[in-house]
């Protein structure tokens, strides 16, 4: 059994939009039946294609005579970042080899970063399709030759090309890579090698496929050899009908229809019996029963019992050793999830969604107090509603790549952030940009606290008592008032105390800007000391005017104007005031 090669597993990633299934398309097209042609090119999780197509496909591996002694390929093409963060298993990716696949005419996008990232954190080797090549000006297929067909370019064309080839090598050395085109590569261990192709026209794809073999039979051979027992990670549990099947990809050994496997939970693992065993066909988007699958492969399970089993978690082959198994999935699962005593909470797809996502928030710095799969429930928004008092930067609950339960859609979450996001990436920037504006929020409800900065207009023809106390119609113009503050006039002289506010005819706390409301001023005959008045201000100290000029960014623009005109004001009397 040890000396079995499996295939290499081959996942492609990139940009949204950069090319990445029409590329798997074009590598896998060659030997799909007819009546298959519409279906093959379906979001689909995995693609089994045999050796025999990829020769077809690539004639140069005959005309050479290279041997390979792998079956063919697995590749798994799954949207977005998730055929990474799904793929995870002890040691690093479930992925032998990533294809990373980058626009040459675009270069690095967000999403690029995000899959380096994740290429990186998982210790997957790779190398990139440079696509859409001939979206380049001028370019035309000039030879079946790919390195031939660059220098036989215009002369123009062949500038262009070589600009964004420098550009993109460029980028990618920041990024911490020794990146050349595969034509110049000499050490293969600590160069990133670029192939320029084209998914439309086909030109590159040879070249890229041999590149594919020839990495998997130089360095991955050792790796590819089969052990006595099957392994593998669920990456997706869909219903059909009445049907639930586990859709899994099987990475090791031989798992047979007569096996009972135990699969990874967050508590027990969950043992079950195989009810149906399907494989995936060649180069196909359909599946055939079989008794037994062999790895690398794309299988399906119908089991006996699946209450609980969630994407992402391990599976293994039961023979009586639970507790080998239990230790096992503990290594697995155990270590990724390490929370914080204070922080966010996270839900996701699968696990290895939850670890990649946790990794990457960790490098921003901020902490997680709970972290789960599946859909965000009633414990999840409490956690979130919990921090509101001691740490309401905190009090956020992110989504990806899941939902709300129907119990949390209707629990009142106004106090809280829920932010949910496909994108990983998109998602961090979300949080990163809410938790700023909160901490300024709170840095400001903080220095208001201490003093008001409050501009506001007089109504005159809204007085409804000249004095014992004075009320009357105002309007604030910039800023905040409320009960206690003092205030004084255009010329720096007190007025009084602000007794209370109204807004139609019910006390209230505040006003803010724009509001038109009563206010009561104890002790101020109003025909005698504000008749002629047109505009009344906060007052402050001096020390609080220098607390609000340190903190001006948190200021809007008409609370500045008015802080300015306190100050012109306070320092008519005193023209070290503020200084």
């Amino acid at each position: 059994m040890a000396s079995q090669i499996r295939q290499p597993i081959v996942t492609v990633a990139g940009h949204v939009d950069h090319g990445k299934t029409s590329l798997l398309d074009n590598i896998r097209k060659t030997g799909v039946a007819e009546s298959e042609a519409g279906g093959i090119t379906q979001k689909i999780s995995f693609t089994l294609v045999p050796l025999e197509n990829i020769k077809k496909r690539c004639p140069i591996i005959e005309c050479k005579k290279i041997n390979l002694d792998f079956p063919g390929f697995l590749f798994i093409d799954t949207p977005g970042h998730a055929a990474f963060s799904h793929l995870r298993k002890r040691g690093g990716s479930l992925a032998d080899l990533a294809i990373l696949v980058m626009d040459i005419n675009e270069g690095i996008m967000p999403q690029t970063q995000e899959v380096i990232e994740l290429l990186r954190l998982n210790k997957t080797p790779f190398i990139i399709a440079l696509n859409k090549i001939d979206n380049i000006s001028g370019w035309r297929k000039l030879s079946d030759d790919l390195k031939e067909s660059i220098s036989m370019q215009k002369e123009n064309t062949r500038l262009d090309y070589q600009e964004k080839l420098l550009t993109i090598i460029g980028s990618l050395y920041h990024h911490g890579f020794n990146a050349k085109p595969f034509y110049e590569i000499t050490d293969f261990t600590s160069q990133l090698a670029l192939v320029p192709c084209s998914a439309r026209t086909g030109e590159g794809v040879q070249e890229l496929i041999l590149m594919l073999c020839g990495l998997s039979q130089k360095f991955l051979k050792e790796n590819l050899k089969l052990s006595n027992i099957a392994k593998g990670i669920v990456l997706e549990i869909k219903k059909e009908k009445t049907m639930q099947y586990a859709e899994c990809i099987l990475y090791d050994g031989i798992l047979s229809q007569k096996d009972e496997i135990a699969i990874a939970s967050f508590n027990e693992p969950i043992l079950s019996k195989i009810r149906v065993l399907e494989e995936i066909l060649p180069v196909s988007s359909k599946f055939r029963p079989v008794k037994e699958a062999k790895a690398a492969n794309g299988i399906r399970m119908q089991l006996i019992n699946s209450e609980g089993i969630l994407p992402g978690m391990p599976f293994t082959v039961f023979k009586d050793n639970l507790n080998e198994i239990k230790k096992e999935f503990e290594k697995e699962i155990g270590s990724k999830i390490q929370l914080d005593k204070q922080g966010i909470v996270i839900k996701t797809d699968s696990l290895g969604s939850l670890e990649a996502l946790m990794v990457l928030l960790k490098q921003e710095n901020i902490l997680i107090i709970s972290a789960g799969i599946g859909k965000i429930n009633k414990k999840d928004i409490i956690t979130a509603q919990a921090n509101l008092k001691e740490d309401p930067v905190n009090a956020i609950v992110l989504g990806f790549n899941t939902d709300e339960d129907d119990d949390a859609k209707e629990m009142d979450k106004s106090k809280i952030k829920v932010l949910k996001n496909e994108v990983i990436y998109k998602l961090i920037e979300e949080i990163l940009k809410y938790q700023d504006e909160k901490r300024n929020e709170i840095k400001r409800e903080r220095i208001m606290e201490l003093a008001t900065i409050g501009k506001i207009k007089i109504l005159h023809n809204y007085v409804f008592r000249n004095s014992n106390p004075a009320v009357f119609g105002i309007e604030v113009i910039s800023g905040k008032i409320k009960p206690h503050l003092p205030l004084m006039d255009e010329n720096g002289e007190k007025i009084a105390h602000i007794k209370a506010l109204q807004e139609n005819q019910k006390q209230i706390d505040i006003a803010s800007t724009g509001m038109q409301i009563a206010i009561s001023l104890p002790g101020v005959a109003f025909d005698r000391q504000l008749k002629d008045k047109e505009y009344l201000y906060t007052d402050m100290s001096s020390n609080q005017f220098k607390k609000f000029k340190e903190n001006k960014d948190l200021l809007t623009d008409e609370e500045m104007q008015a802080l300015q005109k306190i100050a012109q004001i306070k320092r008519s009397k005193d023209p070290s005031w503020g200084i």
